[in-house]
């Protein structure tokens, strides 16, 4: 028999975003667009009269305006996108603000090269003597930061044009995975022919039928692997736009350029990586633990997430994940917890997987407008976690969007994925604290350090692969399918230990990690679990000014460099301690499973 997925309009609509909190209607979203257009005209009117403090001051203003239209009609288009794949309409929808975006960005590209051509004596005076310019001081500052990186009105002009074609890389990919993978179906556990997809694909490799995970994978893979030399040439494609840009950009290397957007020492990166390794050896032994664990003469790339115990009842329903996350983020405090439960209540989330709504789970939120959650619920323990790291992200853009100008209402990536991750270590720190029957115990450990696994072990070393992969093409190395799955197989080798069998398609492991092509980024999923498990520690003392430190950093948004924030605070991430001590806590959940295997 085969299990076909649902319609969305099968769906109930409490499980449902609600759009129309963005725009009543599809005409008031045209309307919105025609005024984007209007506003763009009006920013592009300052273009050479940079020259006073009351003139930049109004162009500022202008283009925040301008801003949050802009991100607003972004995100209406996509997230219809994202519910319905498909749909002729919200695909042309999405053309249409990629387009608009493009043209604004050409648009507004002339603010930052005028301002520099100020000397700096100029701008701290425009800044003293101008009132409102002040709220602009940080942002001017670090303009001052990167004057050496921006060019030329004409040359900025041109790289903004180019974002669309720079972004070509990307697009196809998705247009690959979204649109033309086909994953096919598989058997399940109970004889049901049910297919495979993006979003159901962890729960097959969570199977404790090990026939259900091994079809899994070698469909998943196989899948991906069809179309192996075009995913290689999209990836060498996008690390020679990294190069592109950060060669005009007059930076030393590309992992450079990415780090200095947002003033984060190199020294960040290369600890991890360092720290990291140095705890490879404990990594290793959690692995010989599950295949001892499990009885298996061979563990297998697909066995990593199978489960260590059977009969006990991890099912987790989504009302009863909705009380869950109260209670493992009650040290958040009863105003953070008052926000989220009304969020979830009144359209912030889209619950359940159904027929052409895109896969995984993730946050939007745009100032003037409420976070949007998409999650593919599945009622196991997974699902729970993401849904608690989604409401992180929510609810830190809440805090930012209520607290700041609309100039820092964003988060730098470093900080992005602390907020989420906080949420991750709370939740599970509460499960554990709350069981005791050691069958269910072994579960939530082994749950607990695959989160270590996921975050800090498999995200470190996705950030080897990335600068890897970039010092070779900087080298003028080809990076041909050959050389990108020899790179990928030596770190599966070096991070997983002897005693994972690692199969031949998991070689082929670099090209289903979408976040690679934002380029550098993985790195701060490692840092950011890291700093949240600090703060979580922090929180858990019950000591209220610890709390109120952490909810400010909610509210800071981009008003300081991220590590700068992180560090008021309470956490410095400038030295590796904060990694160290989360691989000490990771290295006592391995000491307490091996006690019971």
């Amino acid at each position: 028999m085969e299990i076909k997925q649902k319609k969305r309009s099968e769906i109930p609509a409490q499980y449902k975003w609600n759009v129309t909190d963005l725009y009543p209607t599809i005409d008031h979203w045209h309307k919105a667009v025609e005024e984007l257009e209007a506003h763009t005209e009006e920013l592009q009117t300052f273009e050479g009269k940079l020259t006073t403090g009351e003139a930049i001051l109004a162009c500022l203003n202008q283009k925040c305006v301008a801003d949050q239209v802009n991100n607003v009609v972004y995100l209406y288009a996509y997230l219809h996108k994202h519910t319905d794949r498909t749909n002729a309409d919200a695909l042309a929808m999405t053309d249409t603000v990629d387009g608009l975006e493009s043209d604004y960005e050409e648009a507004a590209a002339f603010i930052e090269p005028e301002i520099l051509k100020l000397d700096e004596a100029t701008l701290r005076s425009f800044i003293a003597n101008t009132p409102g310019l002040e709220v602009y001081e940080h942002y001017i500052n670090d303009l001052l930061r990167k004057k050496a990186h921006i060019l030329s009105t004409e040359m900025e002009e041109l790289l903004a044009s180019a974002s669309e074609m720079a972004d070509a890389a990307e697009n196809a990919y998705d247009a690959v995975v979204e649109e033309d993978l086909d994953f096919g179906h598989i058997t399940d556990e109970n004889g049901n022919s049910v297919e495979v997809t993006e979003s159901n694909y962890s729960k097959f490799t969570e199977s404790a039928d090990r026939r259900v995970r091994k079809d899994a994978f070698e469909a998943y893979y196989d899948a991906y692997q069809k179309s192996s030399n075009l995913h290689a040439s999209l990836r060498a494609s996008c690390i020679n736009k990294d190069m592109f840009f950060a060669k005009a950009r007059k930076y030393p290397s590309t992992l450079d350029a990415a780090l200095y957007e947002n003033n984060i020492p190199r020294t960040v990166y290369e600890n991890l990586i360092a720290t990291v390794n140095e705890f490879l050896p404990v990594f290793h032994r959690y692995n010989a633990l599950r295949k001892k664990a499990l009885k298996l003469d061979e563990y297998h790339v697909y066995d990593r997430s199978a489960p260590l115990v059977s009969d006990i009842d991890t099912k987790i329903p989504y009302e009863e994940a909705k009380n869950l996350i109260v209670e493992g983020l009650a040290p958040l405090g009863e105003e953070y917890l008052t926000i989220m439960k009304s969020g979830i209540e009144s359209g912030w989330v889209d619950v359940y997987e159904h027929e052409d709504k895109s896969g995984g789970a993730w946050s939007w939120a745009e100032a003037g407008a409420h976070p949007y959650v998409m999650l593919n619920y599945s009622d196991n323990f997974f699902s729970l976690s993401e849904f608690a790291h989604e409401m992180g992200h929510a609810m830190h853009s809440y805090y930012t969007h209520a607290t700041q100008p609309h100039i820092y209402e964003g988060h730098t990536p470093f900080t992005g994925e602390v907020a989420s991750t906080v949420n991750d270590a709370l939740m599970a720190k509460h499960m554990l604290a709350t069981v005791t029957d050691p069958k269910t115990r072994i579960h939530l450990l082994d749950q607990h350090i695959e989160q270590f696994r996921g975050i800090l072990f498999h995200q470190t070393m996705y950030a080897e692969f990335e600068m890897e992969t970039h010092r070779l093409a900087e080298e003028d190395e080809s990076l041909t399918l050959e050389v990108l799955n020899k790179t990928w197989r030596d770190l599966l080798v070096k991070y997983n230990g002897p005693d994972i069998v690692i199969d031949e398609k998991a070689d082929f492991g670099w090209a289903v990690i979408p976040h690679f092509f934002f380029s550098f980024y993985v790195y701060q999923y490692a840092t950011g679990y890291a700093a949240a498990l600090a703060f979580a520690s922090r929180l858990q003392s019950g000591d209220p000014q610890k709390r109120e430190d952490y909810i400010n950093f909610l509210k800071s948004g981009e008003s300081d460099y991220s590590i700068e924030l992180l560090k008021k605070a309470g956490v410095d991430m400038n030295t590796p301690t904060p990694i160290r001590e989360a691989l000490k806590v990771f290295e006592g959940l391995v000491d307490e499973l091996e006690r019971f295997i």
